[in-house]
């Protein structure tokens, strides 16, 4: 069905075109270079505004030569051919021009640049392919390759009008392999492919409502446009073939998840969710009691559960998630929590069993008639013999509640019967190890998957589209709103010594003060996540090196001999301290004996003291912000207005300080997950990087096709819900098969 688009390309194009194909851009099938589409496309008729240029990345530009000069170089043999180019603009300058340069201009320097030297003469249109770099203080081209768009090779004797009006696609080129280079093989494959034999994904009746160009006709368009209508219909063709493709991988996700045999958990209404209910002192907000409903009736079907529990940082997620656990453990079975840092498995351990009370004592499980349910902790540094027996409590179902770390998923735990699964902070965990886990279940284990970085709607619908999704999204009682402020050190230089004082200030009036670092020690880059704690564009040794990072070390050496803070207790917290240290520092801060804590993120989620009202964060612009807004949750959890300080020695208008001004001007999570989207590029969206670079989606943006993806989503909906197997859709199937390998599959399996 799909033979030709499995073809290797040396049956197309010759071995030579496509030895040069799979070297540089990795594609070896007919497929894979007709689905490498253009980034964008330019009008032979439009220069390039000079000043949209990005520094230190590949560029395609089309640009006029306004002068050229060559001379003979000095220091070694050879000439020097400088072209100086223009978009004729006139006006704006681009980043970093240099005074005295003409504005809208670009300097384009080849070293013995014979061709460039006879042909880039003034007046010559021309479209240029190279890195910009930073030169004497102006940006600039070395060596670009370059094509001349007054005669252009491929398009003899064209109308001149039309040929002015044809677009130039644009495609991710290498340094070795330009834009127009690819353009040319693809031309050469779109002649000797057999596009006719391919099958269309869609079904015939969404092709005609939507009125899609046909396949072969796309590829045609998408690639070799006359018009920008025609590259318009054929990429939107793509794209909604896009959507429903994944879509409809996660319909059938979904549908064979439902078609599982789970152990039901029913409630049991003499258990020990009743009797914790009943002892709580508070009352769940309505939002608490509404999930908390859902999560019940899901987890007495005999299907497994599968959802995803969003919620702002102190939104009531754990007692949300205790009460799903206690119902699993009066119905007999246990209950893990995973939990990404030993840090916060503690403080899972040490919270639940707090919230318990006297629910919580060693015992059976609640199915074998004990009125109370042993929690136990396991992690990878506990001594031997506790690790021994807790492991020996989950095997023999002495344990109701397993709260650990990555320890859950060594091979030597084994489960009595677990029945339910809760991940906290799934951003921390790939699904080879929810996978791990799942299978220490003799049957499908219900899923409760929570985050606190909400996830907009978009996204949810892209990447977690087989989980249902439930959102918390009121405070509880007694939940003060937190103050941000941005604190700029390069125009307030007086501020650095302020920021001390004020922490005094607060700890004068019986508060504590949370500090935290981008970095452990002076040699080494913090607690960092990859792809998660610091932003792409994040620059650990500072300023391309010329200015040193805020640690956890210097810095508490630096407040010992603070005036300000003189007879203040400090302490350092990181992740890689001794557990033993790293719990009773944390003990330490909690019982207010410390009054400041000095801390990278280890801190982030699930650090619960409500004395604390200060954050102070050096060097913010070192982190991202989902991470910025779980940060600053830390504060203000106990009725006392909270205040968070995002320090910084960047200057106004820096790019990474868009991020402070955006986590400064909101506290809604969701808002802040949009703008951080934006900001990051979306990122590997079905990948593990989640971060930056570009996304495995090919034509669909998460933000910006929102209408696209519903639409999508709807239709495989009612496609796999009439024919779940896909078998009267082979070419829908095949395509599913086609673009989702094999890790991307199980990325869309979360857990």
């Amino acid at each position: 069905m799909n033979a030709e688009l499995d073809l290797g390309l040396e049956r197309r194009i010759g071995k030579r075109s496509a030895a040069v194909i799979e070297k540089h851009l990795g594609l070896t099938t007919v497929g894979g270079l007709l689905n490498y589409f253009p980034r964008r496309y330019l009008s032979r008729g439009e220069l390039t505004p000079i000043s949209e240029v990005p520094l230190d990345e590949e560029v395609t530009l089309i640009a006029r030569v306004i002068s050229s000069s060559t001379r003979q170089m000095r220091a070694r043999r050879g000439s020097l051919t400088d072209v100086v180019i223009s978009d004729d603009a006139g006006t704006s300058s681009g980043p970093g021009r240099a005074s005295g340069a003409h504005p809208g201009t670009l300097k384009v320097s080849f070293f013995n640049g014979f061709r460039a030297k006879a042909e880039l003469q003034p007046g010559r249109r021309a479209m240029f392919s190279g890195k910009v770099t930073r030169y004497g203080g102006s940006l600039g081209l070395t060596n670009p390759d370059f094509l001349l768009l007054d005669e252009d090779p491929d398009t003899p004797g064209m109308d001149p009008e039309k040929l002015a009006a044809m677009p130039i696609p644009v495609y991710p080129a290498t340094a070795k392999l330009t834009s127009w280079s690819i353009h040319k093989v693809i031309s050469t494959l779109l002649d000797t492919a057999d596009l006719e034999a391919l099958g269309d994904p869609l079904p015939a009746e969404i092709a005609a409502r939507e009125k899609f160009l046909p396949v072969a006709d796309a590829y045609r368009l998408i690639h070799s446009p006359e018009t920008p209508a025609d590259w318009q219909r054929a990429r939107d063709r793509f794209r909604y073939q896009e959507a429903l493709v994944l879509q409809s991988a996660l319909a059938r996700r979904r549908a064979q998840l439902a078609a599982e045999e789970a152990t039901a958990r029913r409630p049991a209404p003499d258990g020990l969710l009743p009797a914790f209910d009943r002892q709580l002192p508070f009352t769940l907000t309505a939002g608490q009691a509404a999930v908390g409903k859902t999560l019940s009736e899901e987890l007495a079907q005999d299907s497994p559960m599968n959802r995803l529990l969003q919620g702002e940082v102190g939104s009531g997620k754990t007692i949300v998630a205790l009460r799903a656990m206690l119902q699993v453990v009066d119905a007999g079975g246990q209950a893990a929590l995973l939990a990404p840092t030993e840090v916060l498995a503690a403080q899972h351990y040490e919270s639940i069993r707090r919230t318990l009370g006297p629910l919580a004592r060693d015992g059976l499980l609640g199915g074998f008639g004990s009125d109370a349910v042993q929690v136990t902790l396991l992690t990878g540094s506990m001594p031997t013999a506790a690790r021994k027996q807790a492991m020996l409590d989950a095997a023999s179902g002495t344990a109701g509640i397993v709260i650990g770390t990555h320890a859950l998923l060594s091979e030597n735990v084994s489960f009595y019967d677990l029945g339910l699964i809760v991940v906290d902070e799934q951003h921390r965990f790939g699904v080879e190890q929810r996978d791990a886990l799942r299978a220490k279940a003799s049957k499908p284990p219900h899923l409760l998957v929570m985050t606190a970085t909400p996830i907009p709607r978009t996204v949810a619908m892209t990447v977690f589209g087989d989980l249902e999704t439930s959102v918390l999204d009121e405070l509880p009682a007694g939940r003060a709103p937190i103050s941000t402020h941005v604190v700029g050190l390069s125009e307030h230089p007086a501020w650095a010594g302020r920021i001390w004082s004020r922490s005094r200030e607060e700890i004068d009036a019986g508060h504590q003060v949370y500090v935290v670092c981008p970095k452990i020690g002076a040699d080494d880059d913090g607690d960092f996540t990859p792809g998660e704690a610091a932003p792409p564009d994040a620059d650990l040794e500072g300023e391309n090196g010329s200015r040193e990072l805020a640690s956890v070390t210097g810095v508490v050496e630096h407040l010992r001999d603070e005036p300000a803070l003189a007879g203040v207790p400090v302490a350092p917290l990181h992740g890689r301290q001794d557990p033993v240290l790293k719990s009773g520092t944390m003990a330490s801060f909690t019982a207010n004996e410390t009054k400041l804590l000095v801390s990278t993120t280890v801190i982030e989620v699930g650090v619960d003291v409500h004395n604390a009202t200060l954050m102070v964060i050096l060097d913010a612009d070192r982190f991202g912000i989902s991470q910025l807004h779980q940060l600053r949750g830390r504060v203000g959890r106990g009725g006392l207005p909270g205040t968070c300080l995002l320090v910084t020695a960047l200057e106004p208008g820096h790019p990474s300080r868009r991020r402070l001004d955006a986590v400064a001007a909101t506290t809604d999570g969701f808002e802040l997950s949009q703008e951080d989207l934006k900001l990051r590029r979306e990122g590997d969206i079905l990948g593990a990087s989640q971060s930056g670079g570009r996304s495995t989606l090919k034509l669909l943006r998460v933000l910006e096709h929102e209408d696209v993806i519903s639409r999508a989503r709807q239709d495989a909906q009612r496609i796999v819900a009439a024919d779940p197997s896909l078998s009267g859709q082979p070419r829908l199937a095949a395509a599913i098969d086609e673009y989702l390998n094999p890790e991307k599959e199980a990325f869309l399996e979360r857990g």
